[in-house]
């Protein structure tokens, strides 16, 4: 596709305006402000007249089959939300239920510029399934939580070896496999060092919950005479990349072992404030060389996967937490909801629109009165834009969304499958 007489979010996070930009295949092969000598050898030209092209979004945190638990464990902290409301109603979930809740949210993803999850859940197979029928990508990984089962006895621990085996590298790389300790309070020692080691066995990466809430970091300091942060580096969770979601309650020593260990940490602001976990301090980490994704959590958690809301939140917060309005650039922050986000999913060669790269694009149609006026595009793209405002997302040089349609999902099959499964999950309930 050759896109033309658009605006473009270059591989510096600035806006350029009037640009082609074509791809071929998976890549991005042409970006120039004139056309290119042989226009018709491109498959088909759009015209991006009052429109922005950008990179797709990745995001850094989700468990996707939660989309099953939209709105059902309002208004209570962390710790009633998972126990009084999401354990019991996950204990119900089945393979079928699983497939058409992730499918459900990978329409979701789609609708809003989101090509690549950082996903952990279980029932991997069928998420499996869904990510590939829907034409996006994955770096999927099964939670492991062993609340004192030995290590030798952990169907889960034996499941996430199955899936690293199956999956990784599947469809020519779209779906990749991590190993993941779903967080310091639900397993012990021993089966965080397992999950280390296993993860170093398969050189994959790995991919935690860490100090999401004030209680979670305090026991977990009684309980060692350390934070889990430094929990997970004994454990040797960070001899590999590792994505560590939430981080809010992290400390100056734990962000010099993100610094010194390349770890990435995913930001949900979304979800911690909603949960009143608290806010991810995002600007000392940004000065500390840290790389910060966004994430979205689940839609349990959160009740959207709206891209452009989370990267507004995210800004926001950042600016309180430093009270600082120059704090969080707006090439910060589209860095963070794209490149790193790739970069934290070991996608080397996507998050920019630059040549070479993953055809891995959204366009963001700015015609709307809700963009009238504007003054800074880059701006724009953060704090007056809505998901609805994207019109196109490409995936490894595939359209799966566009003006409504998408390529592969049947969105109102996916849709009365998704209540089907919740309905009949609540009836066990």
């Amino acid at each position: 596709m050759l896109f033309k007489n658009i605006g473009l979010i270059d591989e510096n996070f600035e806006y350029r305006s009037n640009m082609y930009v074509g791809t071929n295949c998976h890549r991005i092969v042409y970006i120039d402000s004139v056309p290119p000598e042989n226009e018709e050898a491109f498959f088909e030209t759009y015209d991006g007249t009052g429109k922005v092209l950008m990179p797709a979004f990745y995001n850094a945190h989700g468990h996707s089959p939660m989309c099953l638990m939209r709105g059902y464990g309002e208004n209570l902290p962390l710790d009633r939300w998972l126990n009084e409301r999401i354990f019991p109603f996950e204990d119900k979930l089945y393979s079928e239920g699983v497939y058409w809740a992730t499918m459900l949210t990978m329409a979701e993803s789609i609708r809003f510029g989101i090509v690549s999850t950082t996903d952990m859940y279980y029932f991997i197979d069928d998420m499996v399934r869904a990510v590939v029928h829907s034409g996006l990508k994955t770096n999927i990984s099964r939670a492991v939580t062993n609340f004192g089962t030995p290590v030798s006895e952990s169907k889960s621990l034996k499941e996430m070896a199955q899936a690293i085996e199956m999956y990784y590298g599947f469809e020519d790389g779209r779906i990749l496999v991590d190993a993941s300790a779903h967080a310091e309070y639900t397993n012990d020692f021993d089966m965080i060092k397992a999950i280390a080691d296993m993860a170093k066995q398969y050189d994959v990466r790995t991919h935690i919950h860490l100090s999401e809430t004030e209680r979670e970091h305090k026991n977990c300091i009684e309980k060692y005479g350390k934070t889990p942060a430094e929990v997970f580096l004994e454990a040797g969770m960070f001899d590999v990349p590792c994505t560590a979601a939430h981080c809010v309650w992290v400390t100056d020593s734990d962000l010099d072992i993100f610094k010194e260990k390349g770890v990435t940490v995913a930001c949900n602001p979304c979800s911690t404030m909603k949960l009143a976990s608290g806010m991810c301090d995002v600007p000392p980490m940004y000065d500390k060389g840290i790389n910060v994704a966004i994430g979205t959590d689940s839609g349990a958690s959160n009740n959207s996967l709206n891209f452009f809301e989370e990267m507004k939140l995210f800004a926001l917060t950042g600016k309180i937490a430093a009270m600082d309005p120059a704090s969080m650039t707006p090439q910060q922050v589209l860095r963070s909801a794209t490149r790193a986000g790739a970069l934290s999913q070991g996608r080397e060669d996507c998050g920019l629109v630059k040549e070479g790269y993953k055809a891995d694009l959204i366009v963001v149609d700015i015609s709307g009165p809700n963009w009238a006026a504007c003054d800074d595009i880059a701006n724009g793209l953060i704090y007056s834009a809505d998901g609805k405002d994207v019109c196109l997302t490409m995936c490894d040089g595939m359209t799966l969304y566009r003006d409504g349609e998408y390529t592969f999902i049947d969105i109102e099959k996916t849709i009365a499958e998704a209540e089907n499964a919740r309905q009949e999950i609540l009836r066990k309930l």
